[in-house]
């Protein structure tokens, strides 16, 4: 169901539509190789499409995804648990750096591979200077880590109650889930990258080429708002494993962490870890001065 069109306006023509070309003429003025065909555009937005129409919806994906991967795909839309709200805790005086965050993450969420996209990403800093962003080292190589008179910081999106990205977004196309997970709705990006500029972490990403991700390490299991295939032209970042944690299952870099680094959990749970690290742990949120919020909190365990 299209919305209804201001007066004066050119018929059939919505808001939306509006939004998308005035958006799509922005981001090509200034050099984006967006390519708005990726849209289904009579589409209506998630939230306004009935559940005989997102089943059908559901259904064309996975036909889509099979053929074009030649195995069977699923694609589900499950549902926020009531009462849940998410968050993460991150042990920084265990992380070692290795990265199998990192490989873990792009395997389960199906990230291009050429050219690869990484929803994390690793921070080596000087111990000496703490916490320091202006000189944090995000390609660092090192035969054995964690090397000496270093620690490591981790960032991948934040999931802020207060997100700037969700505020910054155009057409709608981002927003925040009862259970606290930041989405996006890749059919109605329009690459923009509105919300890149606006996120203040670095965590959102844009997909410049045909993302390519072999059959054979494609991950089947897939939810439309998380780590189904995105096509070029469009935003993307990490959503908490949402396929996996809304199955009651822990996010991919939490169950890889060779040293028990990360933890997640239900922040409303009061007898839950996430809780227990709130209560009990030096905890802090990054660039807190900004007041995002994070569901994201930093700790030193030890």
């Amino acid at each position: 169901m299209s919305h209804a069109c201001d007066a004066g306006a050119t018929p059939g023509f919505s808001r939306r539509d509006f939004l998308c070309a005035l958006a799509g003429c922005t981001a090509a003025s200034a050099g984006s190789c967006v390519d708005p065909s990726h849209t289904p555009f009579f589409r209506d937005h998630l939230k306004e499409l009935d559940p005989e129409d997102k089943a059908r919806m559901l259904r064309e994906l996975e036909e889509e995804y099979s053929a074009r991967y030649g195995k069977q795909v699923e694609v589900v839309l499950d549902a926020p648990r009531p009462g849940v709200e998410f968050a993460y805790a991150l042990d920084i005086s265990r992380c070692v750096g290795c990265r199998r965050c990192v490989h873990a993450c792009v395997a389960e969420n199906n990230q291009s591979r050429d050219p690869e996209v990484q929803w994390i990403r690793v921070l080596e800093m000087d111990k000496e200077k703490g916490v320091d962003f202006a000189h944090a080292d995000a390609y660092y190589e090192a035969e054995t880590v964690p090397r000496p008179g270093h620690f490591y910081v981790p960032v991948a999106c934040q999931h802020c109650r207060n997100a700037p990205c969700v505020k910054t977004c155009p057409v709608g196309a981002t927003w925040q889930e009862p259970d606290g997970i930041v989405v996006i709705d890749y059919d109605w990006c329009i690459g923009c990258r509105c919300c890149m500029a606006a996120c203040p972490y670095g965590a959102r990403h844009f997909n410049w080429g045909e993302p390519e991700i072999p059959a054979e390490e494609l991950n089947p299991k897939t939810h439309y708002l998380g780590n189904r295939p995105r096509p070029k032209g469009v935003v993307e970042k990490c959503t908490f494993c949402i396929q996996r944690v809304r199955a009651g299952l822990y996010p991919a870099c939490v169950e890889v962490c060779p040293v028990g680094a990360r933890k997640f959990g239900d922040l409303r749970d009061p007898a839950g870890e996430i809780r227990y690290i709130l209560e009990h742990k030096r905890v802090f949120v990054l660039k807190s001065e900004l007041a995002t919020l994070p569901r994201f909190y930093y700790f030193f365990g030890v």
